[in-house]
C-alpha cells in the first residue's frame, strides 16, 4: 500500500512538475471560454432564439445565462477527456525515456503501476477540471446567474464522472503508445475531434439523422448532454416563468442536446448516468484485463 501511495505521488508530482504540460492542460479551459465568448457567442445565441416568440421579449440577462449555460457546458464536456489524455502521457513518457523498465526492475508489481499511473491521472484530471468549472461558475456569475444549489452540485458530478470516463478511456489508448511522436498525434486527434463526435461545439441535432443515429451509441454524448442540462436548467426554468411555453422551451432543449433520443425514444438523465456509469464500469475491467494479458506476456518471456 505504502508503495502504491509512493507511485500516485511521484506521477502527480512529475505531472505538475512538467511545466509545459501542466499549464497547457490548466490554461487550455480558460482559453477555450474566451474563444468561445468571442467567436461561438452569436452562433449559440442564434441557435435558440429563431424559437423564441417575438411577442415575449425576455431580459438581455436571460439570453445570456443560456448562452453562458452552452458556452460553459462545452467546454467542461471537453476539458474532462482532453485533460485526462495529457495528464495520463505520464505513463506513455515513462516508456519513451526508459523510466518503467528501472521501475519494473525494483520490487514493483505491473498491476500496482497501472493503478498507480490510473488513480494519480484522475487526481490530477480533478484538479484541473474543478478549477475550470470554478472559473466557468464565475463568468456565469458576471454575466447572468440563474443555477440553483442542486445545479452546481450536479455540475460538479458530472465533471466528476466525465473526469473518470477520460481517464479510463485514455488509459486503455495508452497502453498500446510507447513513443512522444505517438503522444503527440493521439494528442492532436483528441483535442480536434473529440469535441465534434460528443457534440460540444456543435449540437448533435444539427447533424443528419443517421450521424445522429451513430453518435448516439457513443457514451461521451450522454456526459455531454448531462452537463448541458444542469448548467442550462436554471435559465430554461426562468424562462418559462416568464410565460415562454413549454413547447417552445422543449424545442429548445431538443436544439441544445439537453434532450437526446436513440431512434426516436428520449433517454432520460437517469438513463444517461446509467449509461456513463456502466461505460466506465466495463472500461476499467477492459484496462485490468488488458494489464492482465500484458503481465502474462511478461511473465512468459
Amino acid at each position: 500500500m505504502r508503495t502504491a501511495i509512493a507511485l500516485i505521488k511521484r506521477n502527480i508530482k512529475l505531472f505538475f512538475k512538467d511545466k509545459g504540460m501542466f499549464f497547457t492542460s490548466l490554461i487550455t479551459p480558460a482559453i477555450l471560454l474566451v474563444l468561445y465568448v468571442t467567436f461561438l457567442g452569436n452562433v449559440y445565441r442564434d441557435s435558440f432564439t429563431p424559437y423564441l416568440p417575438e411577442s415575449l421579449p425576455l431580459s438581455d440577462s436571460l439570453i445570456d445565462g443560456l448562452v453562458c449555460g452552452q458556452l460553459i457546458s462545452s467546454i467542461l464536456a471537453v476539458s474532462c477527456v482532453t485533460v485526462a489524455f495529457c495528464s495520463n502521457f505520464l505513463m506513455v513518457q515513462d516508456k519513451a525515456n526508459g523510466t518503467v523498465k528501472d521501475l519494473k526492475i525494483s520490487p514493483v508489481s505491473s498491476a500496482m503501476l497501472s493503478i498507480s499511473y490510473y488513480i494519480a491521472s484522475l487526481i490530477s484530471t480533478l484538479t484541473i477540471c474543478f478549477v475550470a468549472t470554478g472559473i466557468c461558475l464565475a463568468y456565469a456569475a458576471v454575466v447572468g446567474w440563474y443555477l440553483s444549489v442542486t445545479d452546481v452540485f450536479l455540475l460538479f458530478f458530472d465533471v466528476l464522472l466525465l473526469a473518470l470516463f477520460g481517464t479510463v478511456l485514455s488509459s486503455i489508448i495508452n497502453i498500446f503508445l510507447s513513443t512522444q511522436g505517438q503522444i503527440s498525434a493521439v494528442g492532436t486527434i483528441i483535442s480536434a475531434g473529440y469535441g465534434f463526435i460528443c457534440g460540444a461545439y456543435m449540437p448533435i441535432s444539427s447533424f443528419g439523422s443517421g450521424l445522429q443515429k451513430v453518435l448516439s451509441f457513443l457514451p461521451g454524448t450522454y456526459g455531454t448532454s448531462l452537463v448541458r442540462n444542469h448548467a442550462l436548467q436554471g435559465a430554461l426554468a426562468e424562462m418559462n416563468k416568464q410565460g415562454v411555453p413549454m413547447e417552445i422551451i422543449e424545442e429548445i432543449k431538443n436544439s441544445l442536446d439537453c434532450n437526446l433520443y436513440f431512434f426516436e425514444h428520449k433517454v432520460e438523465i437517469s438513463s444517461m448516468y446509467l449509461i456513463l456509469a456502466v461505460t466506465v464500469a466495463i472500461l476499467i475491467g477492459v484496462y485490468i484485463l488488458l494489464n492482465f494479458i500484458i503481465l502474462k506476456k511478461e511473465i512468459r518471456k
